[in-house]
């Protein structure tokens, strides 16, 4: 069993004690009569020794009772201090190795590892803190017994070098960038110092009407505008200074930061969905940003560890050129955008009734504000906005649609933030069809490709939205045959690698003309009998018999369960054998496919 550096120890402490000998230094020092008048200077100095001391002890305590060990087949984690908890995280679930490092803990030489699993809600493992070649190695490790290789024929996996983020392009993505979390400071700022600025300029200012009213506006957006763009500047050059994407072996490594150093990889067969996401301004210089979603908890951050759980995804490309992002989602998924079925036309009056609405209820707000403070508000002011609405209605229709490829499905929303999003079939988990009352009125509905990624939990799915009814139903259908084909050919696939694996040949069967018991017999080689049902609500529908992983039709002269083969008596050449994780989960989608219509 390996233990945690011994600088975790005194960095540990100090993280911890910061902000207690803080809290308290402030109590006994601030004269109160609880701490200040009863204990003194001196008391206060050895009250936060003591607590400093008891921190020291606690962590070491921790230190010596965390140890963790890279099993042949599991990541083993036994930690605490007054209750011990043992975990066992198998490799297989294992998403994501990620190492992260502050300037701190780059000076200590110590760095944090975060283990994410499928589907979890948090981080499933975490090392606070190893030294940063102990990290290095956690990470090759997990990849090389993730592949079931041994420590003797591991062989060091090819790297190339994908993408690399230049000076020049960093300050690109940080011009390009906004960051809109701070307007509510900003005008909390100004309404607060406007008063006290105000009285040290002795320049006559209209303090009410129109002129007033127009030039706090102006003044507030155009003050808005400009901290919402420095901060996003500075956040941009903080977060991706330094940006490496590499492929090594059958996954991509990445490299970013600037005070929060992060190291991450992406598993290249745990990929959800590639998205390609641009705003106006990326797209009039021909910029765009690439986004890799893997399945379950991918945060770009660790509150733990002093920095803000992310989105679910990462940045593959955080900016380039529009054709150098097509081209790293055609290497990955070998995929280009297709034709885009975009939503009927009229659904261009929709949208424009819609942003004609909002401005409405902005005038009649004003409207309102005007008669009750008996000030000369500009409550028409909105309403001269309503070309500008229908302007806008034509553009959200014009950069919505879908297309289906041969393996993938494409989706394309939004106009100030355009995402296009690349869904491999086999990824669907469910299919979706909604309709809100006012799509029913307009005879429209969305249909969502849900995929087992993290963002799927906050409506970040592919889907088509104000799609006709009748195009919405002919998609569904089309999804779920395209969603069962491709699970079957994944399956064919890993039999036939498995066979060839194992040096075993095969022929294919003879299916010409089957007998009339054999056309009566549907089974596929995972031990999954399909037998088409005709109903009357659906001509597609089927039911699967998926039992054990060995079960096939029992012969009435033989209590064997299965066949046995001339050739050879190993199931597991012929599919029949466990199947992986990933398989059941195939196998449990398809169980799923049928599609769920919420007719909200």
């Amino acid at each position: 069993m390996s233990h945690l550096s011994p600088l975790s120890v005194p960095y540990r402490a100090a993280q911890r004690s910061v902000s207690i000998v803080f809290a308290v230094a402030f109590f006994v020092f601030s004269g109160g009569a609880a701490f200040g008048g009863f204990l003194g200077a001196f008391g206060g100095i050895i009250l936060l020794g003591s607590l400093v001391l008891a921190i020291a002890g606690y962590e070491l305590a921790y230190y010596q009772r965390f140890e963790y060990e890279l099993t042949p087949d599991t990541f083993d984690i036994r930690s605490g201090v007054f209750g011990r908890r043992n975990r066992e995280i198998p490799y297989r679930r294992i998403q994501n190795v990620d190492i992260s490092r502050n300037v701190a803990q780059r000076l200590f030489g110590i760095a944090a590892v975060n283990l994410e699993t499928a589907g979890g809600g948090e981080t499933e493992g975490s090392l606070r803190f190893v030294s940063y070649d102990e990290a290095l190695r956690i990470q090759t490790e997990v990849a090389r017994l993730k592949r079931g290789e041994t420590a003797g024929e591991a062989t060091e996996p090819d790297r190339e070098v994908l993408f690399e983020l230049a000076p020049r392009e960093l300050g690109i993505v940080g011009a390009l960038s906004f960051d809109l979390r701070l307007p509510g400071l900003v005008f909390v700022f100004v309404t607060s110092a406007f008063p006290v600025a105000s009285s040290y300029i002795d320049v006559p200012l209209p303090t009410s009407g129109v002129v007033a009213t127009a030039l706090g506006l102006g003044g507030l957006v155009l003050l808005v505008a400009l901290v919402s763009w420095g901060a996003g500047f500075v956040r941009a050059v903080v977060n991706y200074y330094d940006f490496r994407l590499t492929r090594v072996g059958d996954e991509l490594q990445y490299e970013r930061g600037l005070l929060q150093r992060y190291n991450g990889s992406i598993p290249l067969d745990k990929l959800q969905t590639l998205t390609i996401e641009d705003n106006p301004l990326k797209r009039h210089f021909g910029f765009a940003t690439l986004l890799i979603e893997t399945a379950g908890y991918a945060p770009s951050g660790d509150s733990r560890n002093g920095s803000s759980v992310g989105r679910g995804s990462e940045a593959a490309i955080p900016l380039a050129r529009r054709e150098r992002v097509r081209s790293l989602v055609d290497d990955l998924e070998g995929v280009a955008e297709p034709t885009y079925e975009r939503p009927p036309k009229r659904i261009r009056r929709r949208y424009a009734v819609r942003y004609s609405l909002a401005l409405g209820a902005i005038a009649l707000a004003l409207f309102g504000a005007n008669t009750l403070l008996d000030r000369a508000i500009p409550w028409y002011v909105p309403l001269a906005l309503v070309p500008v609405a229908i302007v806008a209605g034509v553009y959200q229709w014009r950069h919505r649609g879908y297309g289906l490829t041969d393996d993938h499905v494409v989706t394309r929303n939004g106009f100030w933030k355009r995402e296009t999003r690349f869904v491999p079939y086999y990824r669907i988990q469910t299919i979706i069809d909604t309709r809100t009352i006012f799509q029913r009125r307009w005879r429209v509905a969305t249909v969502t490709a849900d995929t087992a990624g993290s963002l799927s939990l906050v409506g970040g799915d592919a889907a088509a939205v104000d799609i006709g009814a009748d195009d919405a139903v002919g998609l569904r259908e089309t999804l779920n045959d395209r969603l069962r084909d491709a699970l079957a050919e994944r399956r064919e696939e890993r039999r036939r690698a498995r066979q060839a694996a194992l040096g075993v040949t095969v022929d294919a069967p003879d299916v010409s003309e089957p007998d009339d018991d054999e056309a009566t017999e549907a089974s596929t080689d995972d031990g999954v009998a399909e037998t088409p049902t005709e109903s009357a609500g659906s001509d597609d529908s089927y039911t699967e018999s998926a039992g054990s992983d060995d079960s096939s039709t029992e012969s009435p002269d033989t209590d064997d369960s299965s066949t046995e083969s001339p050739d050879t008596d190993d199931s597991f050449v012929w599919g029949d054998a466990v199947e992986t994780p990933d398989e059941e989960n195939e196998a449990a989608v398809e169980d799923r496919s049928g599609t769920d219509s919420d007719d909200r």
